[in-house]
């Protein structure tokens, strides 16, 4: 754990416009570019305490006549430092923790004099309800990041959070904020959280600051008057709560505290006067501090935040120059591809396909991509315009010349791809790059017939394209430095987090996930009914269980791909006679959400499928059997991937399975939990991460 990066409190004082008085502006900065989040330790509270009681003695005095906090250049702040509070060693050290937090934020409530948050950037957890307990909040209109995402971090809002939020919004608008934004890693702008008043007035970022003091002065003077909304009466408040419970109980399933203490601070605090919520909060937070769950998140969010600096990626200075871009294939991946490209690079982009209506179906693909972002006004209509007249489509192979990266994105066959590649190589000049988007086939075995094949580096983005934050770069047998660190430069352009993985059967992400979903299928082909199968892995707390994964990869490809991975590397990924047959006869495997967000359920009428592939010799397993099996099967796996060398160590996997597959910070990737449950010891004879890097401390 690094030391922590005291964040300061610099007072100033400021006249106000109109002769109305002086205001002392505290600044938050840790005194690092902005790089280096600010963010709230033992020691930047312990700062922010003192600064803000000098400022309560001077407004007794009547030296000052309001407070306001503002922070560094693009930080309000970044919330606590997560880091510092992985280091506590005891439920007393925790509960110290968050009473000092409360105590410092307490200070802006009765400085007896009104206090305002001028957010200028990055509000985050503990930095948004720092602003939360000013009396007054401005907002600077180029602020993207508002949230209190602490219920997907092992947490709550525990610095005041959960009691000053549905006061400030409403009871349903705070359970948006408190667990529905968080579950989606979706912060809010400035302007949506002008929207419903979580912040009171969003002005321009250019002087925002002199904007925000002439504001603050009108306030003061009484000329702007700040309304707040009564509190919901009980029946609405016991409502929301009682149906984000069944929510919760659909979609977490018990599988990490936070978000249910979360609820349960929200749904009392109603009744509660603001020191006994404090104190539950204080409380709830020295229980989850102490929790493995929070510190497995503590530990994922160190992987997602240094994952921009990527294991065993060559240096940079090799990367070849990118100014045009080919994509071989028109499809919807390719599509997405060539969309992300040309607007991330900024380069020309040019796809190619067989015939021109397969050009024409992509082309409308880009089309109808660019059209929803400037619709929902994430890019301008001039921006879109540009990105839309960088793309090309053609069907002459002959366009690929001028390439300085092709991409190839066709159909999962192996020999067609080594087609695609002896093709190109006949066009493309001799510095080109080629890359495969394969999920599963062995880049070398692609390269192998090629005059160049250390040219060849694989590619492997996950669907959706755009969204999905991953890409495994792929070393193949010969693969170059120059062609690897080209790999790395464009996947740092694209903004996604880059793992150099080996070119080793399904990779990361395939080879465990398929796995898993294998032994799913295969605990349903020996007597396992599909719905107690499809429950058992609930105490994970997976993105969405077995059978809508499926459906969502589609279940042809998640047989093509458990078949070649069974092909490569023998029994331990099952054959599954009752698949193949859902897939020949385009069976659907789930069945409507219930609701938006909900999980897809298994369709029971699967069975029949399953019941008459496979003679019955054992007992069926119950759920916890199943999840048994997978996860001993989860372990033996990692065990080999790390023997073959597939990534560096078991962080990279724990990357992989974070960023490729959304499993939550609360596992903190697979690892951890394979750790903490005892199967890496039971099935390995030893922990995969060092005792606490990833849990509470056993000794």
């Amino acid at each position: 754990m690094r030391d922590e990066r005291v964040t300061h409190a610099h007072a100033r004082d400021i006249r106000l416009p109109g002769g109305a008085g002086t205001l002392a502006l505290v600044t938050l900065d840790n005194g690092l570019d902005h790089t280096k989040p600010t963010t709230l330790g033992p020691a930047g509270i312990a700062e922010l305490t003192a600064t803000l009681r000098a400022q309560q003695t001077r407004a007794a005095a009547g030296e000052i006549v309001a407070v306001a906090v503002t922070g560094k250049p693009y930080f309000l702040a970044a919330g606590a430092d997560l880091m510092q509070a992985g280091t506590i060693t005891n439920r007393g050290e925790a509960l110290e923790f968050a009473r000092a937090g409360h105590a410092a934020y307490e200070l802006l409530h009765t400085m007896g004099v009104p206090t305002f948050a001028f957010v200028n950037g990055v509000a985050l957890g503990g930095g948004l309800e720092l602003a939360l307990n000013c009396d007054y909040r401005t907002a600077a209109s180029d602020v993207r990041a508002l949230a209190l995402p602490e219920t997907g971090l092992g947490l709550v809002p525990g610095w005041g959070g959960a009691y000053l939020v549905p006061r400030l919004v409403g009871i349903d608008k705070a359970i948006d904020v408190i667990f529905t934004r968080p579950a989606a890693n979706k912060p809010y702008s400035a302007t949506e959280a002008g929207s419903f008043g979580l912040v009171d007035v969003v002005l321009d970022p250019s002087d925002f600051l002199e904007e925000s003091i002439r504001w603050a002065a009108r306030v003061l003077s009484g000329e702007v008057v700040v309304e707040r909304r009564p509190l919901d009466p009980a029946p609405l408040w016991d409502g929301a709560s009682a149906a984000t419970r069944q929510r919760l109980d659909a979609v977490v399933a018990g599988s990490r505290p936070a978000p249910g203490r979360a609820l349960d601070l929200v749904a009392g605090s109603r009744g509660l006067d603001r020191a006994e919520a404090f104190a539950a909060e204080d409380e709830a937070l020295a229980d989850l501090i102490m929790s493995d769950e929070m510190r497995a998140s503590v530990y994922a969010f160190g992987l997602v935040s240094g994952g921009k600096k990527p294991v065993g990626a060559p240096d940079r200075s090799l990367a070849q120059p990118v100014t045009r871009v080919g994509i071989v294939g028109a499809g919807l991946m390719a599509a997405q591809i060539a969309t992300l490209f040309a607007q991330r690079l900024g380069v020309p982009v040019v796809m190619r396909d067989l015939d021109q209506e397969r050009v024409e179906k992509g082309l409308a693909a880009v089309k109808a991509t660019v059209d929803r972002l400037t619709s929902t006004g994430r890019i301008g209509q001039a921006a879109g315009a540009r990105l839309l007249g960088s793309i090309h489509g053609t069907t002459d192979l002959a366009e690929f010349a001028s390439c300085d990266l092709v991409i190839e994105a066709v159909t999962e066959i192996l020999d067609l791809k080594k087609r695609v590649f002896a093709e190109l190589e006949t066009v493309i000049a001799p510095t080109a790059i080629l890359a495969t988007n394969t999920s599963a086939l062995s880049v070398s075995a692609m390269a192998a017939d090629l005059q160049h094949p250390e040219r060849v580096v694989g590619l492997h983005f996950f669907n959706p394209v755009a969204a999905m934050p991953l890409v495994e770069v792929v070393q193949a047998e010969h693969t170059s430095l120059e062609a690897l660190a080209t790999g790395f430069a464009v996947a740092a352009k694209l903004r996604k987090t880059a793992v150099l993985v080996a070119d080793r059967p399904g990779f990361v992400v395939n080879r465990l996930l398929v796995l898993l979903l294998g032994v799913i299928v295969d605990a349903v082909e020996h007597g396992t009914p599909v719905e107690v199968a499809d429950r058992a892995l609930r105490p994970l707390g997976l993105p969405m269980p077995p059978f809508e994964l499926f459906d969502l990869v589609g279940p042809a490809v998640g047989l093509h791909v458990l078949t070649s991975l069974r092909e490569d590397l023998g029994d331990r990924f099952p054959r599954s006679p009752g698949l193949e047959k859902l897939v020949a006869d385009g069976t659907r495997v789930v069945l409507p959400a219930a609701a938006k967000g909900l999980p897809k359920p298994v369709d029971p009428a699967i069975q029949t499928v399953f019941d008459a592939s496979v003679e019955r010799t054992e007992a069926p397993l119950d759920e916890a059997g199943v999840l048994d099996s997978v996860l001993t099967a989860l372990t033996v796996e990692v065990g080999h991937m790390l023997d073959e060398g597939v990534v560096a160590t078991p962080q990279q996997i724990d990357l992989c399975m974070i960023l490729g597959s959304g499993w939550g910070f609360h596992l903190g990737g697979l690892t951890p939990y394979l750790d903490r449950t005892g199967y890496a010891e039971r099935v390995l004879g030893h922990r995969l991460l060092p005792d606490g890097v990833a849990n509470v401390p056993v000794g």
